[in-house]
């Protein structure tokens, strides 16, 4: 048995709700149950249920009342064996029943038990956790009154200052997600409540969110001007100080976090540096955490770096990090900080709605994640100190390996310690030869072997080349492999850089042992920018078919021009890129390698338009694609598993390739219409916004209004995720001028939709209809069937949001029909979603069910992860409510599975209210 006064009042037994009456009869029962075995005098009671005015028959009506209440107990006694029973005394009426059975009774015991000092931190949030579960909403909600209105605001406060102290103990415990998770809904309904700011921005510092608890303090600023004329209080504004000048403690983040495993492969015949390996092992075991390791290019830095990591990973059980900075990268564009750091917070398994809109605040997560963890992080190829200083830990449990053709002195003067990497010496060259070709040919053939390690310069690039030659030709003698090498010495200019170390001459010469194919492939090869080439996109760079490129791949890396790190995809050596990319300059005509590289980028563009039509087969169809370059076959998607893993194989590769000419405009602008989709549905935001940002530059250069007005559309769209609603209806607005402008009635109506759904995320649900009604018209006007069934259902959820459940379900019903006749499965699911919110707010929960199952049933089929993780938490609402528990754990859990391996939008909101109810047991 249960008296529920937080919200609705009800008297609960067991599942079933009792009829307590009307607002009149539900008054009476309240002010008997606040003061449970205490008596209440008749003319309080009167009081309590009139104030001022009561009826000439008050007593009578009163007394009417007190019997039903009466009939009521007897009812939830027999049910439950439990006593609660109504009596009269001579100094009023007593409500005898258990205090605990009494939602307010047991929330201050709760509370009271929170705030003793004595009993253990974690006992006392345990307390206060169960307590503010207790409210419901507002106490005697419905009953109108003074005294409602005074207990209302009494409990008001009670309920803030529990919380106020829950948050701290959970902080105290270090329960920093579950703290932010609860926060936002306390803070809209006391937006005038400073101790829940300040405890707000504590959480965020704790999260290592410092950028956003800065922001957040300047939008409270403004709030308590604008409706109190005041500025924030001393606790707040000190607390801001603090922020500002880096005073707080650093955040402890020592949560579960994913173990990543970055390390590419070992390098195979790693030979000739056991005094280097030395010299890392006595660096890290004096305790250094910073070794920079430098030398010449082609001289083994990165294989040094890699073999050792391999040798010590055990020793660092919290994961390894590896990023290639391409420092010296021939396109001349190194791997930004920001870049690296959103990887690395990817690989520690940070959902993407957790990482801040600042690089600086990104940086300060990273930081904080693996303070005192013990992980290694190899930073390859760096360009100087300035491209590594934000992504050092700075922590001595974690050992960070950079590598650079630099001297690094600016790290170096920081406590780094530096190793060089010189040229191999002539016993470590001889080695490394005997490693790859075996012992016995070295020794059959020494002076051979000597005369290739003098013509290589002991360098291991080099010898690696020359010695992939020779394993593939077992016959042929050292002696003659190293004439030809001779023979080829001289021929081309002096290697830039150094003069003692000339690789040319073993690439010139591997090179010209080519097939004429396979030479121009490795020539075109180097003018591809990404940091890896696929199978088919090498076909596509050197217009043949992929059954014949396939074989001059094969014997480009069994010549070590080019290594294969996994099936069907090879990455190239920076200076090998350099050496034959200067083929490239001086072999093919200027023509000959711009049709290549339009060859290349029309391969990604319209690859990435079928993927993203698997994406979402009924979205609106982009402008005409460019025409397909003879030479060019994109790749085939076959199904919506194909079209993702493509996306995410060729990820960095997209971003790379999207900086050209301008003479390539309207290629780069349709790569990013095809990536947009991708990049939103996996959380990547950040890379979204450098995507549309480049494709409005192009858009602009065009001066395609309609192709503008989409960049500035899903740029808002990218910024609602963010939270940047000022910036993203700056955008939005400015797209539906452009779109007016060009006539688009289809681009209009997306952006109304898109409106929307900002709006709807800032709660203005009414305005948010308006934007979704405006859309519908547009599509109707454009004959766009399918924006039209999206939009049916938009009209319909906003309506349900409204509390108007008939009219949405009425919206929704058309929206299906429509649906179903144009087979858009993804978007039936939506509506069915729609629905089933529908029919659970009207009470017809059986139905409800129905119409979750339904949609989620859908979104499996199709793929939307995250879409079918929110319709299963709704599911297993439903069933909670009908009391079906059983069902209710299978959908909860399902939904937390999916949760588990996606880091999308309002996930970890989710996660929090799944452990609540298991928490409670109902689950």
């Amino acid at each position: 048995m249960e008296f529920r006064l937080f919200g609705e009042v009800q008297l609960r037994v067991g599942d079933q709700v009792l009829d307590v009456g009307a607002p009149r009869q539900q008054a009476v029962l309240a002010a008997l149950a606040v003061d449970a075995n205490r008596p209440v005098a008749i003319e309080t009671l009167v009081d309590r249920v009139w104030h001022e005015h009561p009826p000439a028959a008050a007593r009578n009506v009163l007394y009417s009342h007190l019997s039903r209440i009466r009939h009521l107990l007897r009812q939830a006694e027999e049910a439950t064996g439990r006593v609660a029973r109504l009596h009269r005394r001579p100094a009023g009426y007593v409500l005898e029943v258990d205090p605990r059975a009494v939602d307010l009774h047991r929330f201050a015991s709760l509370v009271h038990h929170g705030g003793d000092q004595q009993r253990p931190t974690e006992e006392r949030a345990e307390s206060l956790t169960e307590a503010l579960r207790l409210w419901r909403g507002p106490p005697l909600a419905g009953i109108e009154g003074e005294w409602a209105a005074r207990l209302r605001g009494s409990w008001h406060r009670r309920r803030l200052d529990a919380a106020v102290r829950w948050g701290s103990l959970q902080l105290d415990l270090g329960r920093v997600e579950e703290v932010l998770s609860v926060l936002p809904e306390l803070v809209a309904d006391y937006p005038l409540a400073e101790p829940l700011e300040v405890l707000f921005l504590r959480a965020l510092h704790a999260a290592g969110r410092d950028a956003e608890a800065l922001e957040h303090y300047a939008v409270v600023a403004r709030r308590l001007a604008d409706e109190l004329g005041t500025d924030p209080g001393p606790e707040l504004r000190a607390l801001h100080s603090a922020l500002l000048r880096g005073e707080l403690p650093a955040p402890d983040r020592r949560g579960p976090l994913a173990v990543p495993a970055q390390l590419p492969p070992d390098v195979f015949g790693f030979a000739g540096r056991d005094e280097e390996l030395r010299l890392v092992d006595d660096a890290v075991r004096a305790g250094a955490h910073i070794v920079a390791v430098s030398g010449t290019a082609g001289v083994g830095k990165t294989s040094l770096v890699l073999h050792w990591a391999h040798r010590v990973r055990a020793d660092y059980p919290d994961g390894q990090l590896y990023a290639n900075l391409r420092g010296f990268d021939p396109g001349g564009v190194p791997v930004s900080p920001a870049e690296v750091v959103r990887g690395f917070l990817d690989a520690l398994g940070v959902p993407a709605q957790r990482v801040p809109t600042t690089v600086e605040a990104q940086v300060g997560l990273y930081r904080s994640l693996v303070a005192d963890r013990r992980l290694l992080v190899v930073l390859d190829n760096a360009r100087d100190a300035e491209q590594v200083h934000q992504l050092l830990p700075g922590v001595p449990t974690c050992v960070v390996l950079v590598t650079s053709r630099d001297a690094l002195a600016g790290l170096v003067a920081t406590g780094a310690r530096p190793v060089t990497v010189d040229l191999l010496t002539g016993a470590g060259a001889r080695q490394l030869l005997v490693g790859r070709l075996g012992s016995a040919r070295v020794a059959a053939e020494p002076s051979g072997a000597e005369e290739i390690v003098r013509l290589c310069a002991r360098l291991p690039l080099a010898l690696a080349v020359v010695a992939a030659r020779a394993a593939s030709h077992p016959t042929f003698g050292l002696g003659a492999l190293a004439e030809q090498l001779r023979d080829a010495r001289g021929s081309l200019d002096e290697f830039a850089g150094d003069a003692a170390t000339d690789p040319r001459a073993a690439f010139s010469w591997s090179y010209r042992h080519l097939s004429p194919a396979a030479a121009r492939l490795f020539r075109l090869v180097g003018l591809h920018p990404g940091p890896h080439i696929g199978t088919h996109a090498a076909a596509s760079l050197a217009g043949l078919p992929t059954a014949r490129v396939r074989p001059l791949l094969a014997e480009l890396a069994r010549a070590r021009l080019l290594a294969q790190p996994s099936p069907g995809r090879y990455t190239c050596h920076d200076l090998l890129r350099d050496y034959a990319s200067e083929q490239a300059a001086a072999l093919d005509p200027e023509t000959d390698r711009r049709a290549a590289v339009r060859r290349l980028l029309a391969h990604y563009v319209h690859t990435a338009n079928e993927a993203d039509r698997r994406l979402d087969p009924r979205a609106e169809e982009p402008p005409p694609l460019p025409e397909l370059p003879p030479g060019v076959t994109p790749e085939r998607m076959t199904d919506l598993p194909r079209a993702l893993a493509w996306f995410e194989a060729e990820h960095s590769t997209l971003l790379a390739v999207l900086h050209q000419d301008p003479e390539l405009d309207a290629e780069v602008w349709h790569l990013g219409w095809a990536l947009r989709r991708y990049l939103a549905r996996r959380g990547h935001w950040h890379d979204e916004l450098d995507v549309l940002t480049v494709a409005l530059a192009a858009a602009e250069r065009l001066g395609d209004l309609g192709k503008q007005a989409f960049a500035h559309c899903y740029l808002g769209c990218t910024q609602v995720w963010l939270d940047k609603y000022e910036d993203a209806h700056c955008r939005l607005k400015t797209a539906l001028t452009l779109y007016r402008q060009a006539g688009d009635e289809v681009g209009q109506a997306s952006v109304h939709y898109n409106l929307a759904w900002a709006l709807e995320r800032q709660e203005e649900n009414e305005e948010a209809l308006e934007h979704a009604e405006q859309a519908l018209a547009l599509y109707r006007s454009a004959g766009y069937l399918p924006g039209q069934a999206k939009l049916l259902n938009a009209v319909g959820w906003f309506h349900a949001l409204l509390g108007e459940q008939r009219s949405a379900i009425e919206h929704c019903e058309r929206a299906l029909a429509l649906q179903v006749e144009l087979d858009d499965q993804a978007t039936v699911g939506q509506t069915w979603h729609s629905l089933g919110y529908a029919y659970d707010h009207l009470g017809d929960h059986t139905r409800a069910i129905a119409c979750y199952e339904a949609g989620a049933d859908l979104y499996r089929e199709s793929g939307y992860l995250f879409s079918e993780a929110l319709l299963l938490t709704s599911l297993g609402d439903s069933h909670l409510t009908v009391g079906d528990r059983d069902a209710a754990r299978t959908a909860l859990r399902r939904a937390r599975d999916i949760l588990d391996q996606l880091g999308l939008p309002d996930a970890d909101d989710i996660r929090a209210r799944l452990t609540t109810l298991e928490e409670k047991g109902e689950p």
